[in-house]
């Protein structure tokens, strides 16, 4: 297969929320809400964040350096005129994903948190749900909706607010055609709430298995590093966290009781999964009959095979022991705008490994797309005809497009307006209105 024939669907991108964010948010709350919306403030120092009940929280960072050269990447961008506009700006997301050939995107939210918690910032259970479902209306409606085809909606799960919000919200957004649901890994840091090998979360689970929903978790946390340990830990490792997070969830009991609740792993990469895969068979066979546990008539391999999807970003590795995992399991992701994403060389990185594997145009086509839209219920060719939607087709109609890296943006018009907007508000705040 030629390069510019490849389809590519990624399914892990991220969103750096914009200011314009909060006017939606404001539209969509009950009124005794709208003032306190979550909105972007310029703090003293000249940085930008995102302010909800007092608390600031930080966006930007190593999740928002596409288009900036790596030498540039120590000093972390700290406003909207330092991040190129496809981070936050969703049309400008499409053009860089014409530019680099993808067809689709997965897109995760970037500062309220990998399931929503950190709009959970109190005990008023009423406004974090309400401010949850505005963002999730505006992920699908607005984001997601501006371009239809060009992206899978992923609702936050808002487990913070408790297993039922998260049940209720799981059928809410179905309903709307998302058919995937951003839950965490570790439930258990935030807000009280329990960890996953009990029953608390049934509720969630069966909603997703009665509404076709996905269960996405997504790469949030780290081990416990040696006070000294260099940065380059935690990238290292960071998907060895995630097989750690994968075997909770393989030996709890969600996969047995809820025979047909699909998961996917982002951000995960694929490479340490085959042995992961035998360990998991071998510590069954050994040890299940004074452990308790029980698969049936199956071993652990098998069900994981039948209901997990993963993916990789560059891991020749794990597409040469690809059969260990199961060629349906595996798809690719770009992870735009963060550090680790290929953009905007996708196609040439990728197909640089899918070469030296040699692997056949069968196998390709499942692993770039077909396995991503069949797990998320996705059909893109309902908007875009099979022909407009290659690398080739799609670079075509980027090639006003500047990726040259840059150390700085300038000012994006539309983001500035909002924050002059968003200034004037904050001042009019301080000032006693």
């Amino acid at each position: 297969m030629n390069m510019d024939d490849l389809i590519l669907v990624s399914v892990d991108d991220h969103i750096v929320e914009p200011p314009s964010m909060t006017d939606y948010i404001r539209d969509h709350v009950p009124a005794r809400f709208k003032d306190r919306a979550p909105r972007v403030i310029r703090r003293p120092d000249g940085t930008d964040a995102w302010l909800i009940e007092g608390q600031e929280i930080r966006t930007f960072g190593l999740n928002a350096v596409a288009g900036r050269p790596k030498e540039d990447w120590g000093r972390d961008p700290d406003t909207f005129e330092e991040v190129r506009p496809g981070a936050y700006d969703v049309h400008e997301r499409v053009r860089d994903m014409n530019a680099n050939g993808i067809l689709a995107s997965l897109n995760f939210s970037s500062w309220p948190g990998l399931g929503g918690q950190f709009f959970v910032t109190n005990d008023d259970k009423e406004f974090s749900a309400a401010i949850l479902r505005a963002y999730n209306d505006w992920h699908i409606d607005e984001w997601c909706g501006s371009h239809p085809g060009r992206f899978i909606p992923l609702a936050l799960s808002g487990f913070a607010v408790g297993p039922e919000f998260m049940a209720e919200e799981i059928r809410r957004v179905a309903a709307k055609g998302c058919h995937a649901v951003s839950f965490h890994p570790e439930p258990h840091r935030f807000n009280g709430m329990p960890d996953i090998h009990g029953d608390e979360w049934d509720e969630a689970y069966r909603a997703c298995e009665e509404s076709d929903t996905a269960m996405v978790f997504h790469f949030g946390s780290a081990p416990n590093f040696m006070p000294r340990a260099p940065f380059d830990v935690l990238i290292h490792t960071m998907p060895f966290a995630t097989g750690i997070f994968a075997s909770e969830l393989l030996w709890s009991p969600i996969l047995r009781k809820f025979p047909t609740l699909r998961f996917s792993l982002a951000e995960a990469g694929i490479g340490w999964v085959p042995y992961w895969l035998e360990r998991a068979d071998i510590t069954y066979q050994k040890h299940h009959t004074w452990t308790g546990q029980d698969f049936g008539d199956k071993l652990p391999s098998q069900v994981f095979r039948e209901r997990v999807l993963t993916c990789f970003i560059e891991d020749t590795v794990g597409l040469e022991t690809r059969h260990h995992i199961g060629v349906e399991n595996i798809a690719w992701e770009c992870d735009y705008p963060h550090s680790d994403a290929t953009w905007p060389q996708s196609p040439e990185i990728l197909m640089k490994s899918l070469v030296e594997v040699g692997l056949p145009d069968d196998e390709i086509n499942k692993i770039t797309w077909e396995n991503a839209c069949a797990f998320y219920r996705f059909d893109p060719f309902e908007h875009l005809p099979k022909e407009q939607a290659t690398v080739g087709a799609l670079r075509a109609l980027a090639t006003d497009v500047d990726t040259t890296p840059k150390a700085l943006h300038g000012d994006h018009p539309e983001i500035m307006a909002q924050m002059r907007k968003m200034q004037r508000e904050q001042t009019a705040t301080t000032n006693g209105r």
